[in-house]
């Protein structure tokens, strides 16, 4: 992502209290929603099911507002840039591969609850946000267009987790192996 302040904005060390919130609060509800999908498309049809699906478009409407926050405020907030020990050392595919990374998470950030909420759409499964406020639907009823839609929105989340766990084992690549302290910029300060 780009961010809309001038190049000669001075950049942070680390990121900020806000980023650092958005970051962990949006990787739990990723890894979570992705567990409950896994298992309630497995169980048979009961309100225990209905409860869980409800429970997963509201959280997956929740992480698409969560998310749309997070993007504006990385926009308007610059990242911290890569220390100088980690772009000296870390070859330049891993470079490209960490912007890439990034870049892709926030598309499917997007794209895997906006594919939900076509198919709850087009499924006719109209989305009451915690039971209480209507969303409007995306499509029209259509349960052909359903079908082809639900193996999508499972491609996508897959896709996202894939790309989670590419996130965290390099993460974890930099704090166990390199060392390099890469990490430190998205825990919580401990002053």
């Amino acid at each position: 992502m780009t961010s809309a302040l001038p190049d000669h904005a001075a950049r942070p060390k680390r990121y900020s209290t806000v980023a650092i919130v958005l970051h962990w609060l949006l990787a739990l509800v990723i890894l979570t929603m992705f567990g409950v999908g896994v298992y309630m498309t497995d169980l048979p049809f009961s309100p225990q099911r209905l409860k869980l699906y409800n429970w997963h478009k509201w959280a997956g409407v929740t992480f698409l507002a969560l998310t749309l926050l997070r993007l504006v405020w990385r926009m308007t907030h610059r990242p911290p840039a890569l220390p100088a020990t980690v772009t000296r050392t870390m070859p330049g595919w891993q470079i490209r591969a960490y912007h890439a990374t990034h870049h892709l998470m926030y598309l499917l950030f997007f794209a895997v609850p906006l594919a939900g909420w076509a198919y709850s759409s087009a499924a006719g499964f109209p989305i009451v946000w915690f039971g209480q406020l209507p969303l409007p639907d995306l499509l029209a009823v259509d349960k052909e267009l359903a079908e082809l839609i639900k193996p999508l929105h499972k491609l996508l989340a897959l896709a996202l987790v894939a790309l989670a766990g590419l996130h965290i084992a390099a993460a974890l690549k930099h704090q166990l192996a390199d060392r390099d302290g890469l990490l430190a910029r998205m825990l919580p300060s401990r002053s």
